[in-house]
């Protein structure tokens, strides 16, 4: 495996900038944030390290020669939107950039781009797979095309009362990946797997590697720490922000021996990149690179 991390933690950093940081560090890759240049709807949304709608040539050439120079490897191209949105102006916009990213992916030689499937929120699982079959066919077919695979993390996205009720990404349990692997089966959807998203959702985050071992792409390493006290106060209806909170590998309660175990059992051998959400390691710019040279120290014990 290649030990990397997600770029939307740099959002005020330069393509280079962030290779530069990777190479100084010791990260082998980095999953690049490519969102449409608009202003952001969340936290480490609308990072743009890499503008696809003005890529030519001449920026493409430039992206690849400055990886070979770093030796550090762009492990996807990362935009994590609804794409099921109920807004159809919006649905159109982000299915028409999750097609430019595909188309670009190749020229930057890279076969993943790792995304959300979305969700209609207000809409039943039921509706929603109907809904994903209608607008995630002719994406596939694209990916099918490039031959570039989609990984979709496993996050629910509901975390307080803007994603209430359902969250905005349906791919949040294996029972539902079942589903959605057997209505659009195809070797180029799979899985950008993060075990944190289990921890909170109290579900077994090894056995899934076992079962969908041909479906994990991507893999990230982002941890969660749930707080019982709150838990008790609150319990599992609440806005999950009010038990939990994301925290850096081997500060939360996701074990990692047992993870990267697990992942060498199934023989992934693909990238595995570092998620930055830790609102503790946030206060600076240097604050944040303490984040990423802890969590790089931390797995690397295990990444190797």
């Amino acid at each position: 495996m290649k030990l990397g991390f997600v770029s939307a933690i740099l959002d005020n950093s330069s393509f280079e900038e962030v290779i530069d940081t990777a190479a100084s560090m010791g990260y082998e890759c980095v999953e690049v944030a490519c969102w449409p240049v608009e202003k952001a709807s969340r936290r480490y949304a609308g990072v743009t390290h890499i503008h696809i709608e003005e890529l030519d040539d001449a920026k493409i050439g430039h992206i690849n020669d400055y990886c070979r120079q770093k030796n550090v490897a762009i492990s996807a191209l990362a935009y994590y939107p609804n794409a099921l949105t109920d807004d159809p102006a919006a649905q159109d916009k982000i299915v028409k950039h999750l097609i430019a990213m595909i188309k670009t992916a190749p020229k930057l030689g890279v076969d993943t781009v790792t995304t959300f499937i979305g969700r209609a929120q207000h809409r039943t699982i039921e509706e929603n797979l109907e809904l994903f079959q209608e607008i995630w066919k002719p994406i596939l077919k694209v990916a099918e095309e490039q031959k570039v695979r989609i990984a979709v993390e496993n996050c629910p996205m509901l975390f307080d009362a803007g994603q209430w009720p359902g969250g905005q990404n349906l791919m949040t349990t294996p029972a539902i990946w079942r589903k959605v692997f057997s209505l659009l089966p195809s070797d180029y959807l799979g899985l950008n797997y993060d075990p944190s998203h289990f921890i909170w959702q109290q579900m077994d985050y090894i056995a899934p590697l076992y079962e969908f071992k041909e479906k994990i792409f991507h893999v990230h390493y982002k941890d969660i720490k749930v707080y019982p006290d709150r838990l008790r106060d609150v319990g599992i209806m609440a806005y999950p922000l009010q038990y939990m909170s994301p925290k850096l590998p081997g500060l939360g309660d996701v074990d990692w021996g047992k993870y990267v175990s697990a992942l060498n059992d199934i023989g992934y051998n693909g990238y595995s990149c570092i998620e930055i959400e830790d609102k503790a390691f946030e206060s600076t710019p240097e604050r944040v690179l303490d984040s990423l040279r802890l969590s790089y120290q931390y797995m690397r014990q295990f990444v190797i």
